[in-house]
């Protein structure tokens, strides 16, 4: 009996020394990234103009994620993107029309300039491979 007395006193200490928190971020070290939503970027607005119809803003920035039913004219395209173990990022972009044409935009990306956005975005993405000649005998 007095042996196991100090064997259970020394499992105890080291059980209370031991945090939940630390268990459990080495048994669960992977947390997925999770996208929800329009992810909606400055290209994308960059191609929207006064006066587009519905159809044409649906067409570039795709469906709307809300449409509210006591307010027709406005659509709400919201984008959340929370990474593993980083805080989340949330972007909303809201777009009101007036008689079925689009009048303003509003949110966390501006409208600007489309061909700039573009070049930028094309200059971002090209690249040169250089494939080598087949000598064929």
């Amino acid at each position: 009996m007095r042996s196991s007395l100090p064997c259970a006193l020394i499992a105890a200490v080291l059980v209370t020394a031991c945090s939940v928190d630390t268990i459990v971020n080495k048994v669960n070290p992977y947390k997925i990234d999770v996208r929800q939503g329009n992810y909606v970027d400055q290209a994308m607005v960059s191609q929207l103009k006064k006066g587009m119809t519905r159809d044409q803003v649906r067409f570039v920035l795709g469906s709307p994620l809300v449409v509210d039913v006591f307010r027709k004219d406005r659509w709400d395209y919201v984008y959340r993107f929370k990474p593993g173990k980083a805080e989340a990022e949330q972007r909303i972009i809201s777009v009101y029309f007036v008689d079925d044409r689009l009048d303003h935009v509003e949110g966390d990306v501006a409208a600007g300039d489309a061909q700039g956005a573009a070049a930028a975005q094309q200059e971002h993405r090209s690249r040169v491979v250089d494939v080598p000649a087949v000598d064929s005998k």
